[in-house]
């Protein structure tokens, strides 16, 4: 007779039992708890993530259709009000420490090839928002009739693993999160267009930050020098300029690159604007393509649980956020992606777990 082993067993062993009794034992997560386990809330809420269920019955249906195959995951079908209630009531902090467990294991493990030559930390910095239900989540406030969060995430590209992430109110400008945080000197920081911000830019240079990103349109300059483009690789124009826009030389007296290139596919043109001048036109033009990355992650990353799954209210409605967004992305991003969360997620308060530091927002 032929051992078979399934996709959603071979992924539960990313997380070793034995590690997460530890953990369990750690946070206190059953302490007082009968009848359902955190291994079964735990398998629960990763069949909900994986399968894509939109409420909790869907879960219960899904996994008591296949209960006769449960048994060597190591739990039972699980009722529906058993794991509400475990939902709301205990601990996010045990599958907090199970993530962070399972992120340090996968860095150790991956080790993609460089693209680029230069040795400096190359990381990207963006923001998404992530709808929730208002009803539900009132303290969510973004529009009148809808609720919702901004995730801003540093993505470290040695791995392409996120190394810093906060969560804060979904009207929060992006450029407000980013002139809290420090990157050591050489950092090349890549953006896009919502992170201009002629303050930011010559902060960033005063520390030996660089950075590449896409230039305004309306964008005030002059052109101190012009330098040769180089032949066949879609580079229109290098030049060195120097801002000129109300208060610009104010908040970023530094000389800066602004460099042209065409896109391959469309035909597109594009202009970019950084602080390297050391570094080829075309290193500067795939620096910001390599910046699609960050893109990507958020595709899978935003896909976190339905609202409707977490049937919370109040202050659980808080932690069933933090907690369901940190588990369930989890085991999903053992695959490649990771999403990073902060334990004080709702203050804004965040501390980086890589070298990159948050105060207080």
């Amino acid at each position: 007779m032929k051992a078979s082993c399934s996709m959603f067993s071979q992924i539960l062993k990313l997380v070793p039992r034995v590690d997460f009794e530890r953990l369990v034992q750690k946070t206190g997560a059953e302490r007082g708890a009968k009848g359902l386990s955190s291994w079964s809330q735990f398998v629960a809420m990763l069949f909900c993530q994986l399968g894509r269920a939109h409420s909790l019955r869907e879960i219960e249906g899904g996994l008591k259709s296949c209960e006769g195959k449960l048994s060597h995951l190591g739990i039972e079908a699980t009722a529906r009000s058993s794991l509400s209630y475990a939902n709301g009531h205990r601990p996010w902090q045990l599958f907090e420490h199970v993530f962070y467990e399972l992120l340090e294991r996968v860095r150790g493990s991956v080790a993609l090839p460089r693209k680029f030559r230069f040795k400096n930390k190359l990381v990207s910095l963006d923001s998404t928002v992530i709808d929730l239900c208002l009803s539900m989540y009132d303290w969510a406030k973004f529009r009148r009739t809808k609720g919702a969060v901004k995730l801003h995430l540093v993505l470290d590209h040695d791995g392409y693993l996120p190394c810093f992430g906060v969560i804060t109110d979904g009207g929060v400008h992006d450029v407000k999160v980013a002139q809290q945080l420090s990157f050591a000197p050489g950092t090349v920081v890549v953006d896009d267009r919502g992170y201009n911000d002629y303050g930011l830019f010559g902060r960033w240079t005063a520390q030996g930050v660089f950075f590449v990103t896409r230039l305004k349109d309306n964008a005030q300059y002059e052109v101190v020098e012009a330098h040769a483009p180089p032949q066949n690789r879609g580079i229109l124009c290098d030049q060195t300029i120097r801002l000129t826009g109300l208060g610009a030389q104010e908040k970023c007296p530094h000389l800066l690159r602004r460099v042209e290139a065409v896109r391959e596919d469309t035909g597109e043109t594009l202009v970019f604007l950084t602080n390297h001048h050391k570094l080829g036109a075309s290193t500067i033009a795939a620096i910001y393509k390599d910046r699609w990355s960050i893109e990507l992650f958020f595709d899978v990353a935003t896909q976190c649980t339905s609202a409707y799954v977490s049937e919370y209210e109040g202050r659980a409605a808080r932690r069933s956020l933090r907690g369901s967004m940190r588990y369930a992305r989890s085991s999903l991003g053992a695959f490649r992606h990771r999403f990073v969360a902060t334990p004080k997620a709702r203050s804004g308060k965040a501390v980086s777990r890589a070298g990159v530091r948050c105060e207080s927002i």
